[in-house]
């Protein structure tokens, strides 16, 4: 079976990991890829956002199933544009994908459905803008509409800071046309929680829970990031809470997209925020998150092409979604200067007795190392991006922690830099 995976990142290195332990004989394609998807399978030098030389590509080599993994080619319409060759893709179309790529249109999808969420207004104006958080009490969420890789959301503790906020982005630019809609949203204090189910449009399976790490300071304190670490399972999360998810969350959500003619196929993923009894949804993302990801797949015990192809086939309600009873962490190891200015094009220098995955440490936790921003030349991985390389884990707690921090200590690049506190809640 070929098989071409979209993107370039870690999630996707995890997704080529558990495609290629699959029972069905696979022949793994990646585009772009990375270094370790090149360990895998196949890299096609096709950029993410080339809708037509995908497409392009996978009608000439007979491309059997298409995973995508990022969220830009689903804002293109990449799913649309598949289907209507006769292809078969996993993810969801364009119109759905505006949960993620607008944050206006998500808000008020959810204000119309009775979600709940942080009260906000969505402006397009600089001066209407800065007149709403001068009149406003702080601390306030500033976001970006359009995607902006995990950094488009600040939070303001004031009318200064917001108005300097708001001028980077309308007049700076510094998310480019994402940020010609700002959405400003009151501040909402609790625990986060990223919360993943798959959907055929028809039924839902809940994937396993989840917390990841924004923040690039231990302690989550600093710049936001794309996510600079994750495990699974989310420690403060009960089946009563899950439970309550289901119900106020992600049934209504479902059920509303139904309504706006709006067949959701893939997976959703719901970032939200627990307040005492309340729960409220911050955002919505339309595809795996990273790195939570590679902490959930390490776990799938289950047969992944067998999943997306259940839901493409929308007969989901018959697979068995079956993840194993043990604790999973994922590490990131990023760029000095990440998640602003860093340099790309060191050699990654890996111990000799490391091995990619699935081997068991000395700590008796079976490890993974995926590659995010890395690319190979000849024998030599070198560093390609702001987030470098994910290593995981499972097993149980603190055997796991210890087992990626060991590891973590035997890959070396300059300018190397991770969380030290990643995981300390088990």
């Amino acid at each position: 079976m070929k098989i071409l995976i979209i993107g370039s990142g870690g999630r996707e290195n995890a997704i080529a990991y558990a495609v290629k332990k699959s029972k069905i004989e696979t022949e793994i394609y990646c585009a772009p890829g990375n270094g370790g998807t090149e360990d895998i399978g196949i890299n096609v030098p096709i950029k993410q956002d080339d809708i037509k030389g995908l497409l392009d590509f996978a009608l000439k080599n007979k491309i059997d199933l298409t995973v995508v993994g990022p969220e830009i080619p689903l804002s293109l319409g990449i799913t649309d544009e598949f289907t209507a060759a006769g292809l078969k893709i996993f993810g969801p179309d364009k119109k759905a994908a505006l949960l993620e790529s607008s944050k206006k249109f998500s808000k008020d999808f959810l204000k119309k459905y009775n979600i709940k969420t942080a009260g906000y207004e969505s402006f397009d104006d600089l001066n209407k803008a800065e007149n709403y958080v001068k009149n406003n009490p702080h601390p306030l969420v500033i976001k970006a509409s359009g995607l902006a890789a995990g950094k488009g959301v600040f939070i303001s503790k004031d009318a200064e800071e917001s108005k300097k906020i708001l001028k980077s982005i309308f007049i700076d630019k510094i998310f480019g046309k994402s940020g010609d809609t700002v959405v400003i949203e009151d501040y909402l204090d609790g625990f986060e929680l990223s919360y993943m189910i798959v959907t055929d449009g028809i039924s839902y399976k809940p994937l396993i829970t989840s917390m990841d790490y924004k923040k690039i300071g231990e302690g989550d304190t600093g710049e936001n990031t794309g996510g600079m670490g994750a495990i699974t399972p989310n420690p403060y999360v009960s089946e009563d809470l899950i439970n309550k998810i289901n119900k106020n969350v992600i049934e209504p959500s479902l059920e509303g997209l139904k309504k706006e003619g709006i067949k959701y196929k893939g997976i959703l993923y719901a970032g939200l925020m627990i307040k005492g009894e309340d729960i409220y949804v911050l955002e919505f993302n339309v595809r795996f998150g990273d790195p939570e990801t590679q902490a959930i797949l390490i776990r799938l015990e289950s047969d992944i092409i067998e999943l997306f192809l259940s839901v493409i086939n929308e007969n989901l309600k018959d697979y068995d979604l079956i993840f194993d009873n043990n604790d999973s962490l994922c590490l990131v190891l990023a760029s000095g200067g990440y998640p602003k200015d860093y340099k790309t094009g060191y050699e990654i220098v890996f111990d000799k007795n490391l091995h990619s995955s699935g081997l068991i440490d000395k700590n008796g936790a079976e490890y993974f190392i995926f590659h995010a921003g890395t690319k190979k030349t000849g024998e030599k991985y070198l560093t390609d991006g702001g987030r470098v390389l994910n290593v995981c884990a499972k097993g149980k707690g603190k055997e796991i922690i210890k087992a990626v921090y060991d590891i973590a200590e035997k890959i070396d690049f300059k300018d190397k830099y991770s969380r030290k506190d990643i995981g300390k809640t088990f």
